[in-house]
């Protein structure tokens, strides 16, 4: 009897050994990721292919909980709600804190980019080099950017005569860029637009085409006019205390992921203007004009000063604007060469 007893005894110290030898099961890491866009929008489309390809490369070790439509934070009060933690993660456009981002914000000058891709990987590129203490209380995830702006009209525009006097819903720089065309820049919230176009308040916007699709403005703006007027540039951030708690494996993935997805979100959002377009086509028989050559010139002339004004002003807080300007410029030469673009997939 003793015997047997000892030999009971002795198993369940050795499993008691070998039980606490063993690693415990590692707790699932969950970050909350806020965004301020509809859900439908490409922001959010790139939010939610960020939360599954790490979950995936983390074999689920990470889990994202995402927070579309300003349910958690909205576009003005998410850079400081992700640095003070109200969620881990959060994405914003520069150009709604206009000077707070002055490298950044180099981005969203009248380059003429033609493609989103082009304008995210040189905005990307720029925050590598720069690394801009307009950062520094938070991590950057990812950046990006729309796709170049353009004219979204009741009325046609064939050329640039035909903006004189226009009244256009603008935002960010959109103001600006609409007086120096000759156009009325009426500043309001997006959801405002569809009723002001139907009174007549205002005949169009200055915005990226996907939203004639996504928010359905192609039954509002039956006209649209390709000029390549700036991009608008956005940043994935995360707050700084969560990011040092992270294990190293799982910050690797996150880096890893970040270049990635700026040339991810940019193919996405070019494709998708080309999708709505077509959709707006067939259902609406949306009309699409590109201004004339001399136009598209006297565009980028009237546009110049913009540039030059932004150099003056960031030299004069110690920023190398000059220097920052061209490194856009030959960033943007780089990529638009045609043996950086993407190969077309095969049908």
């Amino acid at each position: 009897m003793l015997s047997k007893l000892y030999r009971r005894v002795a198993l369940l110290l050795v499993a008691g050994l070998l039980g606490s030898a063993l690693p415990a099961a590692a707790e699932t890491i969950t970050l909350s990721y806020a965004n301020f866009p509809p859900a439908a929008t490409f922001p959010c489309v790139q939010m939610e292919r960020w939360a599954k390809e790490l979950e995936k490369r983390t074999a689920g070790k990470v889990k994202v909980s995402t927070f579309p439509g300003g349910t958690l934070l909205n576009a003005k009060n998410m850079a400081e709600g992700v640095a003070s933690g109200v969620a881990d993660i959060g994405n914003f456009a520069m150009s709604y804190q206009p000077g707070r981002f002055p490298v950044s914000e180099a981005i969203d000058l009248p380059y003429g980019f033609t493609s989103s891709r082009t304008a995210s990987l040189v905005l990307y590129d720029l925050i590598q080099k720069y690394k801009p203490k307009e950062f520094e209380k938070v991590k950057i995830i990812t950046v990006f950017t729309c796709p170049p702006t353009n004219f979204m009209t009741s009325k046609p525009v064939r050329s640039l005569a035909d903006l004189k006097g226009m009244e256009l819903r603008v935002a960010g720089t959109g103001t600006e860029i609409a007086k120096r065309l000759g156009a009325v820049p009426i500043a309001m919230p997006q959801s405002e637009t569809p009723e002001a176009i139907q009174k007549g308040i205002v005949k169009g916007m200055i915005s990226s085409l996907e939203i004639l699709q996504d928010m359905k403005f192609a039954s509002y703006t039956p006209y649209a006019t390709i000029a390549n007027l700036p991009v608008v540039s956005f940043a994935v951030v995360m707050n700084k205390a969560k990011w040092d708690k992270l294990p190293a494996d799982v910050k690797k993935a996150i880096d890893d992921l970040s270049r990635e997805q700026a040339a991810w979100t940019g193919e996405y959002a070019d494709r998708h203007v080309q999708d709505s377009l077509a959709w707006s086509r067939k259902n609406y028989n949306h009309q699409l004009f590109t201004l004339p050559a001399a136009d598209q010139k006297r565009v980028a002339e009237l546009l110049q000063p913009m540039v030059d004004d932004y150099v003056k002003k960031v030299s004069a807080q110690g920023i190398a604007g000059k220097q920052i300007v061209a490194d856009v410029l030959a960033l943007k030469k780089k990529y638009e060469a045609p043996a950086a673009k993407p190969a077309k997939k095969k049908k």
